[in-house]
C-alpha cells in the first residue's frame, strides 16, 4: 500500500492547477499523519505508521502541495483552533496543512465554569474549532460551546465545529415513551450558538445530519482503516466482514465491498437494556476465516467482545476488532484485551490514554482525512468532484 502522507511538499501548484492536472485521481485511502515525536511504543501502544515518500504519489495528496504558493501563513483567512478535548489530533490536523494553531486561551473556574478568549485576532476569517465531544462530554460539548461564541462575537466570517466524535448520536430516536433525542437537542444548541457548518466523522446514523438546520460534512474513517488492513495481506479468500448487529449491516457492507469484495455475517444480538448486549446467533459463515467485526464505536465493548466469542465458537480462525472511535467506558480495556482479538483497530477521534493501551491495540491517525476536508471545504470544492466524494463527504 502507498506510504503516509508526509507534513511537508515543495509543491508550489496552486488548488485550482492541482485539481485541473489531476481531474480523474481516485484518493486511494492515504490519510495518516506523521508523528513529530519518536514513538515509545510497540505495535499497540499505539501504532502510527511512519513511512517515506512514495515518488509515485502525485502532488494533489501530497501534505502541503496547495500551501506555498496559495496562502500565507501570516496573511491568511483560515483559522485552526484547538479546545481541551482532542489537542494532539488538532496539533496534526496543522502541521498537515502546514497552519500553526490559532492562539486561545481556555481555563476552568473554581466552581466548573469554562472561559474562553481568542487571543489573535478572526474578523472575517473562516474559523474551524476542532472539539470532539467525548468524555466528558457535557464539559467538552459547552466548551464548544462557548468557542463557538467567542468566534462569532469576534466577528468570524464563518464558524465550522470540526467534530471528530459527535457525543449523543446515539439518541437520535424514541425507542420507548418519554424519552428525549438528545441528538437533535445537542444539534439546535450548535446551531444556536453560533455554528454555520459542522464537519463530524462516522456519525451514529446518517439521520443525525438532518438534526443540524446547517450544512454538515460527513466524513467516514474508513479509508484509514481500510489503508491499514490492506496492508496486512490477509488473502481475501480467507476474509469474511462481519458486523457486530442488525443495525451496522449497512456499515459493514460497504466495508466488504472495498474489501475486496469479501463476503459478510451478521451476529444477531438481541439487548435487553443500555450498555448491556446478548448474542443470540450467527448469519453467515466464518468457519476457517478472518473475521473483521466493524463498527462505528466500541463503547463499553459489550457487544463486540460476546460477538468475537460467538465468532471463536463458530470457528474463526482469526478475529479483528475495527472502529473509527474509540470511547472505551470501563470495563471496555479487560474484554479488548483478554485473547478474543488478534488486533483492535481504531482512530484516534478520541484520545486514548496511556493507562488504556494494550498489545492488541492499534491507533490510526484521522488527521490527513480531517485535513484535507477542511482544505476542500474552505476551497468550496465540488462534492461531486470524483476524488472529493471518494472522501466519503456527503
Amino acid at each position: 500500500m502507498a506510504s503516509s502522507l508526509l507534513c511537508s511538499s515543495t509543491s508550489s501548484l496552486s488548488p485550482a492547477t492541482l485539481f485541473k492536472t489531476h481531474p480523474l485521481f481516485p484518493l486511494r485511502h492515504r490519510f495518516r499523519c506523521n508523528v513529530v515525536e519518536p514513538l515509545k511504543f510497540d505495535n499497540g501502544k499505539p501504532f502510527f505508521p511512519l513511512l517515506t515518500t512514495d515518488p509515485a504519489l502525485p502532488t494533489f495528496l501530497s501534505s502541503n502541495s496547495h500551501l506555498e504558493s496559495s496562502i500565507n501563513k501570516n496573511d491568511t483567512r483560515l483559522r485552526i483552533f484547538s479546545g481541551t478535548a482532542n489537542a494532539a489530533l488538532a496539533q496534526e490536523i496543522a502541521c498537515y496543512m502546514g497552519l500553526e494553531l490559532g492562539k486561545i486561551k481556555i481555563k476552568r473556574f473554581a466552581d466548573g465554569e469554562i472561559y474562553v478568549q481568542l487571543q489573535e485576532s478572526v474578523r472575517g476569517c473562516d474559523v474551524y474549532l476542532v472539539q470532539p465531544t467525548c468524555p466528558p462530554a457535557n464539559e467538552n460539548l459547552m466548551e464548544l460551546l462557548i468557542m463557538v461564541d467567542a468566534c462569532r462575537r469576534a466577528s468570524a466570517k464563518n464558524i465550522t465545529a470540526v467534530i471528530p466524535y459527535f457525543g449523543y448520536a446515539r439518541a437520535d430516536r424514541k425507542t420507548q415513551g418519554r424519552e428525549s433525542i438528545a441528538a437533535k437537542l445537542v444539534a439546535n444548541l450548535i446551531t444556536e450558538a453560533g455554528a454555520n457548518r459542522v464537519l463530524a466523522c462516522d456519525l451514529h446514523s446518517g439521520q443525525s445530519m438532518g438534526y443540524f438546520d446547517i450544512p454538515v460534512d460527513h466524513v467516514y474513517g474508513q479509508p484509514v482503516i481500510l489503508d491499514y488492513l490492506a496492508s496486512k495481506t490477509i488473502c481475501s479468500d480467507d476474509l469474511v466482514v462481519v458486523s457486530p448487529d442488525v443495525g451496522g449491516v449497512a456499515r459493514a457492507r460497504a466495508f466488504a465491498k472495498k474489501l475486496s469484495d469479501a463476503p459478510l455475517a451478521i451476529v444477531d444480538k438481541r439487548r435487553h437494556g443500555h450498555n448491556v448486549a446478548e448474542v443470540m446467533n450467527l448469519i453467515g459463515d466464518v468457519k476457517g476465516k478472518v473475521a473483521v467485526m466493524v463498527d462505528d464505536m466500541i463503547d463499553t465493548a459489550g457487544t463486540i467482545a460476546k460477538g468475537a466469542a460467538l465468532l471463536h465458537q463458530e470457528g474463526a480462525r482469526e478475529v479483528y476488532a475495527c472502529s473509527t472511535h474509540a470511547v472505551f467506558s470501563p470495563p471496555a480495556i479487560e474484554r479488548l484485551s483478554s485473547g478474543l482479538f488478534q488486533e483492535v483497530i481504531i482512530t484516534n477521534t478520541i484520545p486514548v490514554s496511556e493507562q488504556n493501551y494494550f498489545p492488541q491495540l492499534t491507533v490510526l491517525s484521522v488527521a490527513n482525512l480531517l485535513g484535507e476536508t477542511i482544505w476542500r471545504v474552505h476551497d468550496d470544492c465540488s462534492g461531486g468532484f470524483e476524488p472529493y466524494s471518494t472522501l466519503g463527504i456527503d
